[in-house]
């Protein structure tokens, strides 16, 4: 252990499986010698996408959210699928933001960046967020890929001084959005977009 505050993982006993998420309760070594209980949840990733549209729209979804008991509007974003189980192999980000932009939103983009990362509740879940910004977009037309079965979406469109404005006035409460309304005004800002 490099770090004095590192924590080593000597057991962890599983709750249960869910569909996406794990839930275990891991017992914990610190560096000298003591241990405790951590409540983990355990997540295989996602991607969070900043779209903005020919017209310097921001592409949204709105949709209900049972855990907030409410909708939200929301930038759009989804969970990386995992590819092999046994492995435990997940998607590459790289492949699930357009994937995830196509059935959320019904467009594709022609240029992709990643922004960065972010851990979303360190302190109880693994979820590691990947950040993209999409743009030069089109409708996806024919072959397009729809929602997830389970997923009900309202696609709206801000204009970018609107959804940062949304995203300090408390219109917004999710953190995800709000990260990244952020993060696309400081790019404006820079001239990056």
């Amino acid at each position: 252990m490099d770090d004095p505050l590192e924590e080593r993982i000597v057991a962890s006993r599983i709750l249960h499986r869910g569909h996406y998420l794990t839930f275990r309760v891991d017992t914990i070594e610190r560096a000298d010698g003591t241990r405790s209980e951590r409540d983990v949840c355990g997540h295989p990733g996602a991607v969070a996408i900043l779209a903005i549209d020919p017209d310097g729209r921001v592409l949204m979804v709105r949709q209900w959210r049972s855990a907030a008991g409410r909708a939200m509007l929301e930038i759009p974003a989804g969970t990386l699928d995992v590819v092999d189980e046994g492995r435990g192999t997940i998607e590459d980000h790289a492949l699930a933001a357009p994937r995830e932009l196509e059935e959320e939103t019904g467009y594709r983009a022609a240029s992709w960046r990643h922004l960065g990362s972010f851990w979303t509740a360190p302190g109880f879940a693994s979820e590691l967020m990947h950040l993209y910004l999409a743009t030069d977009l089109r409708p996806a037309l024919g072959d397009r890929r729809g929602p997830d079965e389970d997923e009900h979406l309202e696609l709206e469109r801000l204009s970018r001084a609107d959804a940062v404005a949304a995203a300090t006035d408390g219109r917004l409460a999710d953190a995800k959005s709000i990260l990244g309304l952020l993060w696309l005004d400081r790019l404006a800002a820079n001239g990056e977009i």
